[in-house]
């Protein structure tokens, strides 16, 4: 077997894991996974192993700043999109959009915006990141009540993502087969489906996840920005300035003559990231393809998967679980 095939990605790779997730691995429910063989449920969300380690360890080590920006979607919401975004308007001054060699064109958005439990926590070594300069800009797919305490304590950012409950399980279907290893094959749309209307999948339940960040949001506006993907899809402009006003760096009045907004929404399009060379081709440090990263990023995909009967199973779903919270998707 050679090591470029994808079952020799770390991701898939369970042996690697710290004594404190060995120890808690018997004690947590399990059920079968999208990717990896088993998922389990911590902390109400369900997790597999190696990323379970990850969390443990930026749970128990992350030290959140004043000035951090965090970035928080579900699995498949939009996520490299916004990083790319996010990374954008808070380097503006630094990598002008128009900048021959601005970053976003040789390095991936996952390595600008790390993830914390999928990326810098995801090894054994915990890094030392007190020397990145302010604002640190990072990205997890955790859900609130997981999230470092020191994220909750400090005054940091938080800017969460949601997409459309039915595009999202199909893109998280497409991008957990093309994940899981050739030995086992690809999962059923039908039987991933299943899973996803019980709650069980990467992070999820899907509405508790949503819900917990809308709740933060309407308590916390000033900490917690709700974005939902159908919106900025529909008009980018409105929600980069939104986001940058947000952030505390709004676009200034010569920004807004000289198209420094339009300048960020092209780089950052799905259309202009998908064509750089980084992002079809080479893997990620944790063994991902950087392609598996783009695949449409259309608004109501799910049409062209999912029969009507299906859509409307998850509609019923979504209608009960997120009844009375007021966030209507």
């Amino acid at each position: 077997m050679t090591p470029s095939q994808p079952s020799q990605a770390k991701y898939l790779q369970e042996d690697d894991i710290s004594q404190k997730c060995r120890d808690l691995l018997p004690s947590l429910p399990h059920e079968k996974g999208w990717i990896t063989p088993s998922l389990y449920q911590y902390q109400g969300f369900w997790v597999a192993p190696k990323l379970l380690n990850g969390v443990l360890a930026c749970q128990d080590n992350f030290r959140a700043q004043e000035t951090d920006i965090l970035l928080i979607t579900g699995p498949k919401s939009g996520t490299t999109w916004l990083k790319a975004i996010l990374f954008c308007l808070s380097n503006r001054a630094k990598y002008p959009a128009s900048m021959q060699q601005h970053p976003l064109l040789t390095q991936s958005p996952h390595d600008l915006v790390p993830f914390l439990e999928l990326k810098l926590y995801f090894g054994q070594e915990i890094p030392n990141l007190n020397s990145l300069p302010p604002p640190r800009l990072f990205t997890t797919h955790l859900p609130y009540q997981s999230l470092p305490q020191s994220v909750k304590d400090s005054g940091c950012k938080l800017v969460y993502l949601c997409r459309n409950p039915k595009d999202t399980f199909v893109s998280l279907w497409h991008f957990a087969n093309k994940l899981r290893s050739k030995e086992t094959g690809g999962m059923p749309l039908g039987e991933c489906l299943d899973a996803f209307c019980q709650g069980v999948s990467p992070f999820g339940p899907y509405w508790d996840h949503v819900q917990g960040y809308y709740k933060v949001s309407l308590e916390m506006p000033d900490r917690a920005l709700f974005l939902r993907y159908e919106d900025m899809k529909k008009d980018p402009h409105v929600h980069v300035k939104r986001l940058a006003d947000f952030l505390g760096c709004p676009f200034g009045e010569q920004e807004l003559r000289d198209g420094t907004v339009d300048g960020i929404v092209r780089m950052c399009s799905f259309d202009s990231l998908s064509m750089l060379e980084v992002n079809k081709s080479g893997r990620l440090s944790t063994g991902q393809e950087t392609k598996s990263y783009f695949r449409k990023g259309d608004v109501g995909d799910w049409v062209n998967h999912m029969s009507v009967e299906m859509g409307e199973r998850v509609d019923r779903v979504m209608q009960e679980k997120m009844h009375g919270s007021g966030l209507k998707l």
